[in-house]
């Protein structure tokens, strides 16, 4: 190609670079946030990121505490954080100029007209290449590794909040299964006194068979549930340890009685965005892919790239004067035919886009649901526990007055059977519905981002798409 012909084939270049805007996402990835939640919310307010302190139990706080600082999951997600971290590293430094230093040798024996000849020529020399990047790709894509490095240290924070909340709800879930397990254990004693009761009785013929093999019956079915809640114990014990990255094992715990459910300060639907890492992470990961999608668009673009070097020419011996060699250049790559492939690559890069597009909208979805649910429970469960523990003081009194008709022949023993059947399945729901309670407290934490906060975080998400609508 000719000199003449440079100016023409920039100028057509410039032209081509008015590529139009990214194709928009779909509208169903369009975000519509209500203004308020279903159920009343708790006062407006910032949560403590150590939010786990206020159930008011120091083997809680130290279990979560050690959690968060052993868990291998963490650790894992600290690697990806120092990985994303080169990979940025990585794409930034395809914007700069490369310079290469290098030297080539040989030694060469070959016959000429004067005879044999042996040469030895060493050429060192430094090279430069270079893209130009007229039309922002290697940009783009250095800035969608940025938000890939900004999204892993999110996820890190994520996976942080998503840990503490499991040691808290494994802890509280251990302490209910203590609670069952001692309920079960005075229960089996009560039935086996009843038994022995009911055999002295049926052996004298004042009461039936049936009635003994009633109390038989339950007798056993207690010692089984004591069976099982040990098992559970154990298993729930082990489940905990592997939390805090250690070896299945003991731990140490409280009771449950002695865990305060905490007052919780809410949050508006459109603050959830800021406050929560899943959702920035989301966010990020939307951003990252546009970036991406303009990065391949610009390869329908033609690439220039310039190169140069410079070195010294040494032949047959190092005391010869030196030469002097280089070179300068440039080059023009502009795509004419590839089959379809660069299409294709962009096609994929919008589908992408799209799913991070999609993704967004439905983690914020996802977000509002778990908020509502665990605003929901707080009442609900409150309520169910007022009327589980009205209910046990109403059995208590109901299997006292059993007692004393079937002590004063008034009545049988299967009525004082079925009162003992009554509250004991009353006690162990009243347990239940408690953990329930203090497990549904510690969702509404992780569902309002236990305290994380995207603007006082180090991390810069400036490149994050707004609160209304995906880029």
């Amino acid at each position: 190609m000719s000199a003449r012909h440079v100016p023409m084939v920039l100028a057509c270049a410039m032209l081509s670079a008015c590529l139009s805007p990214n194709p928009p996402p779909p509208e169903a990835a369009r975000l519509n946030l209500p203004q308020d939640w279903r159920e009343p919310a708790q006062p407006l307010g910032r949560v403590d990121t150590t939010w786990w302190r206020h159930f008011d139990d120091p083997r809680l706080t130290q279990l979560v505490e050690t959690a968060l600082k052993q868990n291998l999951d963490l650790q894992i997600a600290a690697t990806r954080i120092e990985q994303a971290r080169a990979q940025a590293v990585v794409a930034r430094s395809a914007r700069l100029p490369t310079v290469n230093a290098q030297i080539t040798g040989g030694r060469e024996k070959s016959l000429t007209p004067l005879g044999v000849s042996i040469s030895t020529a060493i050429q060192p020399e430094v090279a430069l290449s270079w893209e130009l990047d007229l039309w922002g790709r290697l940009n783009a894509l250095s800035q969608a590794a940025q938000l890939q490095y900004q999204a892993s240290q999110v996820q890190r924070d994520a996976a942080a909040l998503s840990i503490a909340a499991a040691t808290a709800q494994a802890y509280i879930t251990l302490t209910s299964l203590d609670a069952q397990l001692f309920v079960t254990r005075e229960t089996l004693e009560s039935r086996r006194g009843a038994l022995t009761l009911a055999s002295d009785q049926a052996r004298v013929g004042y009461i039936s068979q049936l009635a003994l093999t009633q109390a038989q019956s339950e007798f056993e079915a207690v010692e089984q549930s004591v069976d099982s809640l040990e098992y559970a114990v154990r298993r729930q014990e082990n489940a905990l340890r592997i939390l805090l990255g250690d070896n299945p094992g003991t731990v140490e715990r409280g009771r449950i009685t002695a865990l305060a459910p905490p007052e919780i300060a809410g949050a508006l639907p459109s603050q959830l965005l800021r406050r929560r890492p899943d959702i920035v992470d989301a966010e990020l990961q939307l951003a990252s892919a546009d970036l991406s999608l303009s990065a391949q668009r610009a390869q329908f673009l033609p690439q220039v790239g310039l190169s140069a070097s410079a070195g010294r020419l040494y032949v047959d011996a190092l005391d010869y004067d030196p030469l002097t060699v280089w070179s300068i250049g440039g080059s023009i790559l502009a795509p004419i035919f590839n089959a379809g492939r660069l299409q294709a690559q962009a096609d994929a890069a919008v589908a992408r886009r799209d799913q991070a597009a999609l993704n967004y909208r439905a983690v914020v979805q996802r977000s509002l649901a778990e908020v509502e649910n665990a605003l929901t429970g707080v009442d609900s469960l409150h309520q169910q526990i007022d009327h589980l523990l009205r209910r046990r003081e109403i059995l208590q009194r109901s299997l006292a007055l059993a007692h004393e008709r079937y002590r004063a022949g008034y009545a049988g023993y299967l009525e004082e059977l079925d009162a003992q059947r009554n509250l004991y399945s009353t006690e162990l729901a009243a347990i239940s519905v408690r953990e329930a309670q203090l497990n549904n407290l510690v969702t509404l934490y992780r569902a309002l981002g236990g305290g994380w906060d995207a603007d006082a975080s180090n991390t810069d998400t400036s490149q994050a798409p707004s609160e209304n609508t995906p880029p």
